[in-house]
C-alpha cells in the first residue's frame, strides 16, 4: 500500500511502516514546509493514502472539495510513542481492514469513524 506520511507523523513510525512493506513517502524528508494542498496534490499524483496528525484535512475535504482518491487517515491522539502511529495504521488497515478510497478515516484512540466522500 502507498503511504503519504504527513510532516507531522514521526519518522520512527515512517521506519516501522517502511519495515512492514508499505511504500511510505515523507513529506518531512520529501518536502519539509509546503501547504496541506500541496500535500493533497502529492496525494492525488502518486495515488497515497495521507497519513496525518491535521484536522485541516477535513475542512479541505468537505469545504473546499479536495478529494484524494486514497483517503485520508487522521489520527487525533494527544499523546504516544515515536512508532505507536506505525502500529495503529498498520492495525488499522492489517487487522480492522478498513477502506481508505476515498473516506476520511479518524482514530481517537478508541474509536475508528469513518466517512466518505
Amino acid at each position: 500500500m502507498k503511504l503519504l506520511a504527513n510532516e507531522n507523523f514521526p519518522r520512527a513510525s515512517i521506519l516501522l511502516l517502511r519495515s512492514l512493506g508499505y511504500d511510505v513517502t515523507s513529506i518531512a524528508n520529501d518536502y519539509r514546509g509546503v501547504s496541506d494542498e500541496f500535500v493533497m496534490g502529492i496525494a492525488v499524483a502518486e495515488q497515497r493514502t495521507i497519513l496525518t496528525f491535521d484536522k485541516d484535512y477535513g475542512e479541505l475535504i468537505y469545504r473546499h472539495n479536495f478529494r484524494p482518491e486514497q483517503g485520508v487517515i487522521y489520527l487525533r491522539l494527544a499523546e504516544y510513542e515515536p512508532d505507536e502511529p506505525a502500529r495503529i495504521v498498520h492495525k488499522l488497515l492489517s487487522e480492522y481492514k478498513i477502506e481508505t478510497d476515498r473516506t476520511l478515516t479518524v482514530f481517537d484512540g478508541i474509536m475508528v469513524r469513518q466517512r466518505k466522500y
